[in-house]
């Protein structure tokens, strides 16, 4: 049991942070609360699965054009929605959201409501680890996990765009008096942020079976996490997800899996009332402000 708990509890972890990077990587980037993250995390596998079965389009193309979609529908939904009410934090708010609730509604409105829709597994079989039996596609998702963090540092980190990225997100003023454009950069993030979403869904979604309520799920499961880990760090966001993780497989073990979705809410309320910054977190306390 304890093999299958060290495991299982990991690979949730890398699986909770592929949910929830497109997420925390757009706030950290240009400061949008993107909550039509999970919007964009459906979109993706049900784009997938329509190009396969609908255009009997090959697996890795129909993939590779899903990620293409949700990138441009990412870039599109910030210069048509979010550019007019851009600063008006709570109408970006209402707006993102509205934006999820749309997409979800839609393909519920479609129909895409029956047990039917699954993407295929990258790589079928499994192996024996320390007597826990593990699959490849649940390997394959931890390989992914740490491919795209370690990308996005290099990213961030080392290209010239990248470095206009967290400029602007560092301080936006400063960044604009040198003339980095604000609206581009942050065009450029939800495009990222997009992308993310999508490569998150077609690693993930091979698991179980798509279902439009996934958007809403995946939506709490990226709040969980970046309030846990912190709003705008990475170093959170990774801690936070093997944290969630283990805690995710201790609490089905033990209590049962309909108890899962109250870790994420009790995460989400008890973390907000002591620490709003979240663990790792570099905006002030409350009590800092007041």
């Amino acid at each position: 049991m304890i093999a299958n708990i060290f495991l299982y509890g990991s690979v949730n972890g890398v699986i909770l942070m592929l949910s929830a990077l497109g997420f925390s990587l757009v706030f950290g980037l240009s400061g949008i609360a993107n909550l039509a993250h999970g919007g964009l995390y459906i979109l993706a596998g049900y784009l997938a699965w329509m190009l396969l079965n609908y255009l009997n389009m090959p697996f890795l193309l129909s993939i590779a054009g899903s990620i293409i979609i949700v990138s441009i529908c990412g870039a599109a939904l910030y210069r048509l929605v979010i550019l007019p009410i851009r600063g008006i934090t709570f109408s970006e708010i209402i707006a993102t959201y509205a934006a999820l609730v749309a997409i979800v509604e839609f393909f519920r409105w479609m129909g895409f409501i029956t047990y039917e829709f699954a993407l295929p597994n990258f790589i079928d079989g499994s192996v024996d680890i320390a007597g826990a039996t593990l699959d490849y596609q649940r390997l394959f998702i931890v390989a992914i996990g740490f491919f795209l963090m370690v990308f996005l540092w290099l990213f961030t980190h080392h290209t010239k765009y990248g470095l206009a990225l967290r400029a602007i997100a560092q301080d936006e003023y400063t960044a604009l008096s040198v003339g980095i454009d604000s609206d581009w950069a942050a065009t450029i993030s939800m495009a990222v942020g997009g992308a993310l979403a999508a490569v998150a869904a077609i690693t993930i979604l091979p698991l179980g079976l798509i279902h439009v309520n996934l958007g809403y799920n995946v939506l709490l499961i990226a709040l969980a996490v970046t309030v846990l880990g912190g709003m705008e760090s990475i170093a959170g966001l990774v801690v936070a997800s093997f944290l969630l993780g283990y805690a995710q497989v201790l609490v089905s073990t033990f209590l049962g899996t309909h108890w899962v979705e109250v870790v994420y809410l009790l995460t989400i309320i008890v973390i907000l009332a002591i620490k709003p910054s979240g663990l790792f977190g570099k905006f002030q306390e409350l009590e800092e402000r007041v």
